[in-house]
């Protein structure tokens, strides 16, 4: 029986351009940096969910079908993350709305083209 989610892995040819955006752009903090590999790390109670970033000789240029996976970034305040965004040069494809369950989305696009989604959960809900 699966548990939880230990991490997701976004490879690239590219490590140097995602590890700057997702550090300096999205303001993540490294847990542990290697020349190929970098990990993000959030500790959730009794787990730790991991973000990380590799180099993979398979994988070249931009997403193919960007629309296959989506990650989705946990925020307080959409509205003020998303201009934050903007002002350093990320193009949002969806402008911050709010969904049927109660949350906001927005969603933009990584220099691979992997798709990224900003939530703010509604008020009273956390996720686990």
């Amino acid at each position: 029986m699966i548990e939880n989610l230990s991490g997701v892995i976004v490879w690239t040819e590219n490590l140097d351009r995602l590890s700057y955006f997702y550090q300096e752009t999205m303001g993540l903090t490294p847990h542990s940096i290697r020349d190929d590999f970098i990990a993000f790390k959030w500790d959730m109670g009794p787990y730790s969910v991991r973000f990380s970033l590799g180099k993979h000789s398979f994988v070249s240029g931009e997403a193919i079908d960007p629309y296959r996976i989506m990650m989705n970034f946990n925020v307080q305040d959409i509205k003020a993350t998303t201009e934050r965004l903007k002002s350093l040069g990320v193009i949002f494809v969806r402008e911050p709305e709010r969904e049927h369950w109660g949350g906001e989305v927005a969603t933009f696009k990584d220099p691979d083209g992997n798709i990224i989604q900003l939530l703010q959960q509604p008020a009273g809900r956390q996720e686990v």
